[in-house]
């Protein structure tokens, strides 16, 4: 059942694509999104996270994708004022239903949750042997705990984030309802791309 939120929420277009349980560092220094920042900070409210289907990251307000990530702040340091550095960290996804954009060009919209992958253990052995190799390469720390490598939303999604896949591509695996289908696309990349042993 999709869940309209009361409440609407800033939205943060970038060209790149945050999912679920996905952490994305910030460098927030325009005016706009200081404001964004401290009101999300202030009320413990999330943001949401677009990527930018026409215009740009900086100036006038970019036009976003309709779907999305909610982005809650993990971790936040201020080194001098006008500067932001945060750590946000994916939640649901969203889809927008009505935006607005204010006249300092923040992005806020009405929007409906996408209800969660139902978590499915069927995992692709392929996909997630690769992502063990790349846990193990890199360190654990550098991903979100707790592993779950027996959730096949759960890889899928950390493999969306890791391979080298156009943003667009990135965006339709967001988009993407069934853990099983968004497997199924990335084994084909792997393969495609001759990363798979």
């Amino acid at each position: 059942m999709q869940v309209v939120l009361d409440q609407e929420i800033f939205v943060f277009p970038l060209h790149t694509v945050l999912f679920p349980d996905g952490m994305l560092p910030l460098k927030v220094f325009e005016q706009r999104y200081i404001e964004m920042t401290k009101a999300c900070l202030r009320d413990d409210r999330p943001f949401g996270v677009c990527r930018i289907k026409e215009g740009h990251e900086v100036g006038a307000a970019a036009l976003p994708e309709s779907v999305g990530c909610l982005a809650t702040i993990a971790q936040w340091d201020m080194p001098h004022p006008g500067l932001f550095h945060l750590v946000a960290r994916g939640g649901q996804r969203f889809r927008i239903l009505q935006a607005r954009v204010a006249p300092n060009d923040l992005i806020s919209a009405r929007i409906e949750l996408i209800p969660p992958d139902d978590v499915q253990d069927k995992v692709d052995e392929v996909c997630r042997g690769i992502l063990q190799a790349v846990i193990e390469r890199v360190g654990a720390e550098r991903f979100p705990v707790p592993l779950k490598l027996d959730d096949a939303a759960w890889v899928g999604y950390r493999l969306a984030e890791l391979l080298p896949l156009e943003p667009a591509a990135k965006q339709q695996m967001l988009e993407t309802r069934d853990p099983q289908v968004r497997l199924a696309r990335l084994r084909a990349e792997i393969t495609r791309q001759g990363l798979a042993a």
